[in-house]
């Protein structure tokens, strides 16, 4: 059955993903199956995004509630379950108000035109210059893909929209010699995810908001990899106290279903009256429901806590891992978004974890990431650190 999948995407289906040779068709709580019926443990999730684990029970009733009530409507007409999702977004964040998209590419589209729209709004239409760091990922639209200053991403698809314009993560004086009358936005990813786990000095984000601040800008928070309890926190901007003006969300929001959000303060949400911005299957009645269900879950406090402290004992296990074996030349994490560099093929190492039944992630030519579900347990951690010591010792 494989087989069968396999070539029918290969006939059918555009190549715009390196796929493994396999077709997931059954998940259950840290684990999927195959078409043949071979069993995996995910330390993948959905590239972050099955929060909760594979048909979370809780996550399937409230969409087959919802589905057997009401799928679709239009944002021409009030929607419950997203007036309720909205309202529980904004008493756990900073944000007064929300816009829902179906992605984190739309979200972050949103934030661009929003902070752009806002200084217009204000009369200062030379306002427009939005400043992002180097090894960011903000998407693959035009817009967003212009905000990611990666070449591997970029190439060929010229001419980008103009007006943005890339410094050194981390770097604060970069930042500050960066900053013109110009410039309109920072917008950052307080935790990089895809280029690696990259994670910030504790100061930095804090002094970025001083430097917005100081200077009339706003600071925009890419969270869609990090909300919703990756790191230990309901949201990243929590862990290193810098509330934004405006962030994104996707992701873990949803536990599974594509949903978005551009979450934002009374003062900037006022740059979004009707017609200004918009998403037909955005902030639907299905969706909303499902992420009803997740937030309810993942934003209790004993929920928080297990993520921080199963995080620590699975930063701990690659630690030992690394002293075990000199080819890890770094270990790097936050709550349940961690990483290894090693010296040699990550994706060789993938794959041979995929063949022994857990799922990782190669996000670089020496980078291993690990975004499992939240629900992970240290037994789990335990199966993938004995996994990891075979793969990595057939490539030292």
């Amino acid at each position: 059955m494989n087989k069968k999948i396999l070539q029918l995407t290969e006939r059918h289906v555009a190549a715009t993903y390196g796929r493994y040779p396999i077709a997931l068709v059954k998940g259950k709580g840290m684990h999927v199956w195959d078409a043949s019926g071979n069993r995996y443990l995910d330390f993948v999730a959905g590239v972050a995004v099955v929060s909760l684990g594979h048909c979370h029970p809780k996550i399937v009733q409230a969409i087959r509630k919802q589905a057997g009530q009401l799928i679709h409507v239009s944002n021409w007409f009030h929607i419950e379950p997203q007036a309720r999702l909205a309202a529980e977004i904004t008493r756990l964040s900073f944000g007064n108000k929300v816009f829902f998209c179906n992605s984190g590419t739309e979200a972050n589209e949103g934030a661009i035109k929003l902070a752009r729209r806002f200084y217009a709004d204000r009369g200062q239409r030379n306002k427009s210059e939005i400043i992002t760091t180097y090894n960011a990922f903000h998407g693959r639209t035009l817009g967003a893909m212009s905000a990611t200053p990666q070449d591997k991403i970029q190439k060929g698809f010229g001419p980008l929209v103009p007006g943005f314009k890339y410094v050194p993560f981390d770097d604060l004086a970069a930042m500050k010699k960066a900053l013109t009358a110009k410039t309109c936005a920072v917008m950052v990813e307080p935790i990089q995810g895809e280029s690696g786990v990259n994670i910030p000095s504790k100061t930095y984000l804090k002094e970025l908001r001083k430097l917005c601040t100081e200077r009339d800008i706003l600071l925009i928070l890419d969270e869609i990899q990090t909300g919703f309890g990756r790191t230990g926190h309901l949201f990243a901007y929590q862990a290193f106290g810098a509330k934004p003006d405006i962030m994104t969300l996707a992701k873990g929001l949803g536990a599974g279903v594509p949903i978005g959000a551009l979450v934002m303060k009374n003062t900037v949400a006022q740059s979004l009256g009707p017609g200004t911005h918009g998403s037909t299957f955005g902030g639907n009645p299905l969706v909303c429901a499902a992420a009803l269900a997740a937030v309810a879950i993942v934003s209790q406090k004993d929920f928080l806590k297990n993520v921080r402290e199963t995080g620590k004992y699975f930063f701990s296990r690659l630690k030992e891992l690394s002293r075990k074996f000199p080819i890890i030349r770094e270990v790097r994490g936050m709550g349940l978004m961690l990483a290894i560099d090693i010296d040699g093929s990550s994706a060789a190492v993938a794959k041979d974890c995929m063949e022994q039944g857990i799922l990782v992630n190669s996000i670089q030519p020496g980078t291993l990431r690990f975004i499992p579900p939240l629900i992970v347990s240290q037994k789990n951690i335990d199966a993938l650190i004995r996994v990891l010591t075979l793969s990595l010792s057939k490539v030292t």
